[in-house]
């Protein structure tokens, strides 16, 4: 594992618990309008923090914290992850685990060694547009099996998109509603025009409340639940 650093305190990253999280560093997407530029591109970040420090953290927040969330970058990419994860979890934390679904293998093996107990995965829009707003080549059917695979498995879950308007229309997302029908939760993230990984971005608009409001309902036929943020 590759780790960046270590937020000490959350409240917001896994639904009703405190958490601590930590960043991996690394991806195979480039977003750009991922805001975690650093943690995205490796040479960016060139000082990894030592794996020892992470576990005498986590062994002092025993009792006082309750889950961990492990994100990136992109975890999945690192090929210790399941270990890594199965260690957390012996110290007795609920993990969470966020990511963009391009490895349903390593989901797959996490998931079965009963070591996550909340997936989140990031959806990008419809398939057919998955190259273009990850700026690399995607493979669709491995996105699909990862959807598939977190909605059956009894896991907590949430698939989430970031709503870029000239990247996505409205009309996308009954096609995306259709990629994660019967998800316990969906989350639209409103696109913040700030730092990210591509500078023109920062040009880039986001929806009114109003438009979110709307691709919020059609969402919901979807799926159990669909809350904007």
């Amino acid at each position: 594992m590759i780790i960046g650093g270590i937020q000490k305190l959350s409240l917001i990253d896994y639904p009703g618990h405190s958490a601590a999280v930590i960043f991996t560093v690394g991806c195979n997407f480039r977003c750009g309008y991922c805001h975690d530029a650093e943690l995205v591109l490796p040479e960016r970040h060139p000082t990894a923090m030592p794996i020892e420090d992470v576990f005498n953290f986590l062994q002092k927040r025993q009792g006082k914290l309750d889950a961990v969330v492990v994100c990136g970058g992109e975890p999945t990419i690192h090929d210790d992850l399941p270990e890594f994860i199965h260690s957390i979890k012996q110290l007795g934390f609920l993990v969470k685990l966020d990511s963009n679904g391009t490895r349903p293998d390593m989901l797959s093996k996490i998931i079965a060694n009963n070591d996550v107990d909340f997936i989140a995965m990031d959806i990008k829009g419809p398939l057919w547009k998955y190259s273009t707003i990850a700026s690399r080549p995607v493979d669709g059917d491995a996105i699909k099996n990862s959807i598939s695979l977190i909605i059956k498995s009894g896991v907590d879950h949430e698939f989430r998109t970031t709503v870029v308007k000239e990247l996505l229309d409205v009309k996308d997302f009954d096609e995306i509603g259709k990629m994660v029908n019967g998800a316990e939760r969906f989350a639209l993230q409103k696109f913040m025009p700030a730092k990210t990984l591509n500078p023109q971005f920062t040009r880039k608009f986001a929806y009114s409340d109003a438009e979110m409001e709307t691709i919020r309902k059609k969402m919901s036929k979807y799926v159990k639940m669909c809350v904007v943020r």
